[in-house]
């Protein structure tokens, strides 16, 4: 894994040249050249454009040949057919890293070879360049405000965007590193040079192609070990991005839906829309100790190792508890419901706190939580922070959650600015003296008491549920448990997996422990009777080599005798046109349930695995549950408990439960052959049928990297 004492040359070089510098505003070299200038009092700037010229002072060099000294920093933004001659001067003048802006390169890869055979490295091409704020360092074209965000993007304008919401939030960058193409340093490379960078809060990406999808979730899990856990945006929400019909996994494990659960499992957050990674953010970069105060669950009793999170008799921690004050009964009990529905607690206020409230109350004033001023506030501007104040020591609550008129005094009346300013502090110092966050949704906009509290980092929202589901984001992350695969180290079980038909998958996952219904194959009607005296009746009848054949008819149930079978067959036969048939026992355990168990071979994630509500109606429940591949046995309990229909699982209604145990074993078995074999690019049972004695797979199927789909 890359260091990031590697890029030391990249966000804080010695000396920079930019080469394609420009006096034109209207040309990036400007900006560029512009931007390099702002760090000269810590860094050398150069500038180099062949036809000559000058900006702000600084003459324009015809050559990086020509310099007194060799650039540590070489950014390049010239015509495409220029880039690599420019590189090899940069080279072998001794630079030790290139940020190319320009698009259009032809043979990026051999670029790329160049630069890293050279021990230097290369950001870009097509990208719109760096910033570090905290090293004087901006090469790049727009406003980028100072302060602890990282961002790595692939995207420079929805870069430009997300300054545009930390500006008005008070908040900026720490570094920002536009991706471009990825032809060497990555995403992976620049979100691990976050972690160790002290002025960087908290992490933000824009990623479209993972490229080393296992290695990316490796750093977004040491990201969140370090408290700096990543807030990402990706695209790919579309059915477009969905349309794999190989399989009912290729149907229901789309690239976002994989993105979702490397997230979760690696401690980051996968999130929408830049205004809602730029809310949570905020609350990320608080000062407040922390977000998740230690506290004892009412019903467990706390032991000094707990078990990990990923344990089957790990507790869940207990609920986020939220105080709510509002000038406004209306106001207050809206936020109490948005706070609720993102899976907050808002408990009743504890008899001590309702009696500590009254001394800062009217009569008329609610008591309750949400707790409703009445009036307090447009008497006395002060009782806002006596009563967050009260509330925040008081040890019902987690966060305190001011919502309503706080802020916008001022605005009808400026006499009262400098007093709403006074008690905006009196509110941030309340939350840093009980080390409990405190949070304002309110109807005013840049006010001078919002800046005030903004700049004391208490996150200001115009609207409620934003606020609520930022505070829900910045909760789960700081909650979070990272819970990836570990790859085994023994070696798989020889086995080559010729195509993906059922048999041959069938025996694979047989040697892996999973259990199918006695079986016997066979081409032709007095095999198939001959096989059913082995087997016995009830007994199932399959066509073999389809892609799906229940909807093809090869697929017949419940056969009871031998003329069945034969009309079965006869049937079968002509409607298929099957060269060979499985003649199957019926398997009806009684309380049986259907689930599908699936891996997906990803282009950037490796194998991910995806457990569901199964049988022929997979796709229209969609109820499923990711994770990469291999699992756990606790890693396996848990997704099946995830999904909706886990309930029937555990028992339903007097029913009894399956044998979850069973179904997890199966679980892992599937997980870990299609781990041990990648050249099946999907491995399928479906369904897997689960009752009060165990588990058993009715199908099974796959897809052979070089050959086409068998099976069911």
């Amino acid at each position: 894994m890359t260091t990031s004492t590697s890029l030391d040359a990249l966000y804080d070089p010695a000396s920079v040249a930019v080469v394609g510098a420009s006096d034109n505003p209207e040309k990036w070299g400007y900006w560029l050249a512009a931007g390099a200038l702002t760090g000269r009092a810590r860094r050398a700037v150069h500038l180099v454009n062949h036809r000559g010229g000058q900006l702000a002072g600084e003459p324009f060099r015809p050559a990086l040949s020509a310099l007194d000294a060799p650039p540590e920093h070489v950014v390049v933004a010239v015509p495409p057919h220029q880039v690599r001659p420019v590189v090899q001067e940069g080279l072998d003048t001794g630079a030790r890293c290139f940020t190319v802006i320009t698009s259009g390169t032809t043979e990026e890869d051999s670029l790329a070879d160049l630069v890293t055979s050279r021990g230097a490295r290369l950001l870009g091409p097509n990208c719109m360049g760096i910033v570090d704020t905290t090293s004087q360092l901006r090469l790049s074209w727009g406003d980028f405000p100072t302060g602890g965000l990282g961002l790595v993007s692939q995207s420079g304008n929805l870069a430009l965007e997300i300054g545009r919401h930390l500006e008005r939030a008070g908040a900026g960058f720490s570094r920002f590193v536009s991706l471009g193409n990825q032809r060497d340093i990555d995403a992976a490379d620049a979100l691990e040079s976050l972690i160790a960078h002290g002025p960087t809060r908290a992490i933000a990406a824009y990623v479209e192609d993972f490229r080393d999808g296992r290695r990316l979730a490796d750093v977004l899990a040491a990201a969140h070990a370090a408290g700096k856990p990543v807030l990402l945006l990706t695209v790919g929400r579309s059915a477009a991005s969905g349309r794999a019909a190989a399989s009912h996994t290729g149907a229901l494990v789309s690239p976002h839906a994989t993105v979702a659960a490397v997230c979760r499992d690696a401690g980051a957050l996968l999130l929408d829309s830049a205004g809602e990674l730029v809310d949570t953010a905020l609350h990320l970069m608080s000062p407040t100790p922390s977000l998740v105060r230690s506290r004892p669950h009412p019903h467990r009793h706390e032991t000094p190792s707990a078990p990990p999170p990923d344990h089957p008799s790990a507790a869940p921690p207990p609920p986020h508890r939220i105080a709510v004050i509002g000038d406004s009964g209306g106001q207050g009990a809206l936020a109490a419901d948005s706070f609720a529905a993102c899976g907050f607690d808002v408990p009743a206020l504890s008899p001590d706190t309702i009696d500590a409230l009254s001394t800062h109350l009217p009569p008329s004033a609610g008591r309750a939580n949400p707790v409703d001023l009445a009036g307090a506030g447009e008497r006395d501007l002060a009782a806002y922070a006596r009563v967050a104040a009260t509330l925040l020591h008081s040890g019902d609550a987690d966060t305190v959650v001011l919502t309503g008129y706080f802020g916008d005094y001022a605005t009808a009346n400026p006499a009262q600015a400098g007093r709403e300013c006074e008690i905006a502090h009196a509110l941030a110092d309340a939350a840093g003296a009980a080390g409990r966050a405190l949070l304002v949704h309110t109807m005013a906009r840049d006010t001078p008491a919002l800046a005030v509290l903004r700049e004391r980092g208490v996150p200001v929202h115009e609207r409620v549920e934003q606020a609520a589901t930022a505070l829900a984001g910045a909760v789960r992350l700081t909650s979070a448990a990272p819970r990836l695969p570990q790859e085994r180290t023994a070696p798989p079980a020889a086995y080559e997996v010729e195509d993906g038909g059922y048999e041959r998958v069938r025996d694979l996952l047989a040697s892996y422990g999973v259990a199918f219904p006695t079986a016997e194959f066979v081409t032709d009607a007095d095999a198939a009777v001959e096989a059913a005296y082995r087997t016995g009746y009830p007994l199932v009848l399959k066509a073999m080599g389809l892609a799906h054949k229940t909807e093809a008819g090869g697929v017949a149930l419940h056969i009871a005798d031998e003329v069945a079978l034969r009309t079965a067959f006869a049937r079968m036969r002509e409607a298929t046109g099957a060269a060979r048939y499985a003649v199957e026992a019926m398997a009806t355990p009684p309380y049986a349930r259907e689930l599908i168990v699936g891996v997906r071979k990803d282009a950037a994630f490796g194998p991910v695995v995806m457990v569901g509500a199964g049988g022929v109606t997979a796709e229209l429940h969609a109820d499923t549950a990711l994770a990469l591949a291999p699992l756990t046995p606790a890693r396996a309990r848990a997704l099946l408990l995830e999904l909706r229909h886990a309930p029937l699982l555990t028992g339903w209604r007097g029913a009894p439960a399956v044998h979850l145990e069973a179904a997890v074993t199966a679980v892992c078995a599937v997980a870990q052959a299609a781990a041990d074999h990648p050249e099946l690019t999907d491995l399928e049972v479906n369904p897997l049928l689960v009752h009060p004695g165990g588990a058993i797979a009715l199908d099974a199927h796959a897809v052979v990297a070089t050959g086409s789909p068998c099976g069911d």
